[in-house]
């Protein structure tokens, strides 16, 4: 189907849309995949995935890799740029760790999702996440703040991961959280979101994700989850499980660091979750053989 103007929505509010500056702070901004036939006069509702990049910040290539998944499943994908060199010029991470330099970068996304919920039928209630290294990062500690927002979690081989444990300090783990963002820790919350842990088979280098007490980064109990992605997404899992949340956990034969290549084992989670029960009635979550 071609795409064209509509009522409201013009010719660049269908399929994959340009760039969008987020009014609560035009300093980010976001694209969206709508699918192609949408129709501004129908009824149909649709799903919202959210997928947030890494530290590269391929935005636009992570939305259109869930193009052709949006269109066979009545979903919309929003993918947020949390732009590198905020503050200080040398600055790549500071999204990763949800509250940092006096932003907010959850609730930027939260504002984001208002507007698309302003001009599209989704159901923004309940959102499906997915993040891969510095967005898998983002992604569990949203988690942590807002369990409610998520009907499901795809946390993607984040370097560096905040335990549910608090006898670790945020951000190792979540001792202080509520201090630190003025929210509780709803564990009842997280149990009722389906969550998925994904990482490479081969996705062992530490290079990038060694923090020593030299580091700006460094708290205490920073390196207590191992030594790579998979030993901390394992420590990970088992903090969840501990605690009761059933965990999906893939791991993907003759994958490395990308995050392009885990999708399948993503949208696979993902195509189980829209076609399962609603979550409240969620038994336990699937999980893969390593």
């Amino acid at each position: 189907m071609s795409r064209r103007h509509g009522i409201d929505l013009s010719y660049y509010d269908l399929g994959r849309t340009p760039f969008f500056a987020c009014a609560l702070d035009p300093r980010f901004s976001y694209c969206l995949y709508v699918p192609e036939d949408y129709d501004e006069t129908g009824t149909k509702r649709y799903d919202l995935i959210v997928a947030v990049h890494g530290t590269d910040r391929t935005a636009s290539e992570y939305r259109d890799r869930f193009a052709a998944f949006c269109d066979e499943h009545d979903c919309i994908v929003l993918a947020p740029l949390f732009p590198a060199g905020l503050g200080r010029r040398t600055e790549l991470h500071d999204y990763k760790f949800i509250g940092y330099g006096g932003i907010r970068f959850d609730r930027i996304l939260l504002a984001m999702v208002d507007e698309v919920a302003a001009k599209y039928r989704v159901d923004a209630s309940r959102l499906l996440m997915h993040g891969f290294s510095g967005g898998g990062q983002f992604v569990h500690r949203f988690l942590y703040l807002h369990p409610e927002r998520l009907r499901a979690a795809s946390i993607g081989a984040p370097g560096l991961v905040t335990l549910l444990d608090p006898r670790w300090p945020w951000w190792a783990g979540t001792g202080g959280v509520s201090e630190e963002f003025g929210v509780r820790l709803d564990v009842d919350a997280m149990r009722r979101v389906a969550v998925q842990m994904v990482v490479g088979a081969d996705d062992t280098d530490t290079w990038e994700i060694t923090v020593t007490e030299r580091d700006e980064l460094w708290v205490e109990g920073a390196d207590a989850a191992g030594a790579n992605r998979i030993d901390r997404l394992e420590s990970l899992r088992g903090s969840f499980e501990a605690a009761g949340i059933p965990v999906r956990f893939d791991v993907v034969p003759g994958a490395a660091h990308n995050g392009f290549d885990v999708l399948d084992a993503v949208r696979a989670f993902f195509r189980d979750e829209l076609a399962g029960p609603p979550a409240p009635a969620r038994k336990s979550a699937r999980k893969s053989a390593r």
